[in-house]
């Protein structure tokens, strides 16, 4: 499935590319050019327009002069942190409780979560701006606010997150290797990291794209003994995944 993956990828790039290039392309002409059918190629001018990569037209497609290859990459990469968000918010249950720390990821979980009666205690000051359609209580852990990424760090916040015990964690992280564990760049936000996986009842989860496998950050957060669960998407190298596996931890792959 990876390699089948991979090579649909790499095909639309280059579909992307001869429309760049040329100004149009039509169905007949790229089917006959990758060896595919038809189908095969409208349907992928059609994820290319519903990423707004081109438009399309009867038998073919069109440059829309609105977006770069570069943002091809970039829609990809959202495309799996959300698919992995919403995989992440189908685990939380009626009545939880659950960590979330600063990553974008994990915040991201906030607005597919549908359970009742859901608690949120995080340092993730971004949350105040996180639609939030099942209601669940919001507590913030407060502390100093860095403001570029919105983190909520300090004595502070540390004193008020060991007042409280979650049944569930949702931690993304800045890598995460077989080796390593999980890492962050931030030394600030190691503590709150390693305590909201010790204050865990239940089960603890890690966030992390393809991209995140086998990179290693500065700091880490989270040994790879003490790690139970990743959520990560199909496209995750699999000499890694097979790595993680041997050491015991859940792999969840989102397709």
């Amino acid at each position: 499935m990876k390699m089948s993956r991979t090579i649909v990828n790499g095909r639309r790039e280059k579909v992307l590319e001869l429309v760049r290039e040329n100004g149009n392309v039509s169905v007949n002409q790229l089917a006959e050019q990758f060896q595919v059918s038809p189908l095969t190629i409208r349907r992928d001018l059609q994820y290319l327009e519903d990423h707004k990569l081109l438009e399309r037209f009867y038998g073919g497609a069109r440059n829309n002069n609105t977006l770069t290859g570069a943002d091809f990459g970039e829609n990809q990469k959202q495309l799996r942190r959300e698919r992995i968000a919403r995989y992440a918010a189908s685990l939380v249950e009626d009545g939880d409780s659950i960590f979330i720390n600063t990553s974008s990821t994990a915040l991201a979980m906030v607005k597919y979560i549908t359970s009742r009666n859901v608690t949120i205690i995080t340092n993730n000051g971004n949350i105040i701006n996180e639609k939030n359609p099942s209601h669940a209580t919001i507590i913030l852990l407060g502390g100093e606010l860095r403001y570029v990424k919105g983190a909520m760090v300090g004595d502070f916040a540390m004193n008020n997150l060991s007042q409280v015990t979650a049944k569930k964690s949702f931690m993304g992280c800045g890598g995460i290797s077989p080796d390593t564990g999980m890492t962050t760049e931030l030394l600030n936000e190691v503590n709150l990291n390693q305590m909201m996986f010790e204050r865990v009842s239940r089960a603890s989860y890690i966030l992390a794209d393809c991209t995140k496998l086998g990179k290693r950050s500065s700091f880490i957060s989270c040994p790879p003994e003490l790690i139970a669960n990743i959520i990560t998407d199909t496209d995750a190298p699999m000499e890694i995944v097979r790595e993680f596996q041997e050491k015991g931890i859940w792999v969840h792959q989102v397709d």
